[in-house]
């Protein structure tokens, strides 16, 4: 099954609102995990990019690493960022 049949199955689904928090935790605690696995991908000194809000791109130092999140050092400031959210730069 892809991600277009699953999103279909969702929506066309007649699910109960408690399944849909089971489905919602479940895609919680599995996001969760890619963080946590990417982030220990990354060490304090990398550079790395990532978009911000706003779809501005920033490049910048990791400073710290945290379970989830990273504190990136840019020009523009520092920034906790998720680390599924970054690239290697």
């Amino acid at each position: 099954m892809d991600i277009k049949q699953i999103n279909a199955a969702i929506l066309a689904g007649d699910f109960t609102a408690e399944q849909l928090r089971s489905i919602w935790d479940t895609v919680k605690r599995a996001n969760n995990r890619i963080s946590m696995i990417k982030a220990q991908n990354f060490m304090v000194g990398d550079t790395v990019k990532f978009a911000g809000r706003g779809g501005r791109n920033y490049e910048g130092t990791v400073t710290k690493v945290a379970i989830k999140n990273l504190v990136v050092t840019t020009p523009y400031g520092a920034y906790r960022v998720p680390a599924n959210m970054l690239q290697a730069a």
